[in-house]
């Protein structure tokens, strides 16, 4: 209990990142995919779908894939490319992410209750644009180191039909940093991303979650954003 309450006090940080903030909602849909190909090799395959909140605007899409060492059946690396396309109001249009990350994995159990601490690296190249002095659109792409750490716990409240079916309570916190001087935010803390809903797990292959997560974005140019989310995950790990 005290590592859930460490993960609800980070959360709770969140609100104190900045005076100047703007709200919003947006609906976010993901798939996860880990695909175990031997005991030691499996890839990672990711697709997420972020919009508005009347499901009208597609505000940013990823994709992610990586290639997973396992050291055990709790720890593992991973390491990997995500294409980011994120949607700009002002220019009317999307501007491109590329990214490395890599990630270390720890999954901690006690019966059906079940911690993962995850820390994720990435190398970021971030396209932004502007308006030059005769009046032109100019693009360039800045870099950005980041550092994020998940802690994400899974209680488990009851069995369904049969031990195959479990229904369970998810609350998780991931906090980025960035590391060193950029351009795509100078501040130390990048954003927040707290969550709390319920799941459906089936036969630990495939994961249904509903919940709602408040996404708190830090800007170095602007108001910082808190965006009130609901969030809905499904996530298949195969044994090929």
């Amino acid at each position: 209990m005290k590592r859930l309450y460490t993960i609800l006090a980070v959360g709770c940080f969140a609100f104190g990142f900045s005076q100047a903030l703007k709200q919003d909602q947006r609906v976010w849909m993901a798939y996860v995919g880990q695909y175990k190909a031997s005991p030691k090799w499996g890839y990672h395959m990711e697709a997420q779908f972020r919009m508005d909140n009347q499901l009208e605007q597609n505000m940013q899409n990823l994709f992610r894939v990586g290639v997973v060492y396992h050291f055990s059946e709790s720890k593992n690396i991973t390491a990997g490319y995500a294409l980011v396309n994120t949607y700009s109001a002002a220019a009317d249009d999307y501007f491109k992410e590329n990214r490395l990350w890599e990630q270390y994995q720890m999954t901690t159990k006690w019966s059906k209750d079940i911690l993962i601490n995850r820390f994720r690296l990435e190398q970021r190249w971030v396209e932004q644009s502007g308006i030059s002095e005769f009046g032109q659109t100019v693009s360039e792409t800045a870099y950005q180191n980041r550092f994020r750490i998940l802690n994400r716990f899974l209680w488990h409240l009851t069995t369904l039909k049969s031990e195959k079916e479990q229904l369970y309570v998810v609350v998780q916190n991931e906090l980025f940093a960035t590391l060193g001087k950029n351009k795509v935010n100078s501040k130390g803390i990048d954003q927040n991303r707290f969550l709390v809903g319920f799941g459906l797990n089936y036969n630990n292959t495939i994961r249904l979650e509903l919940g709602y997560m408040n996404h708190y974005i830090t800007s170095s140019s602007a108001s910082d954003l808190m965006n009130h989310t609901v969030s809905i995950s499904l996530f298949h790990n195969i044994v090929l």
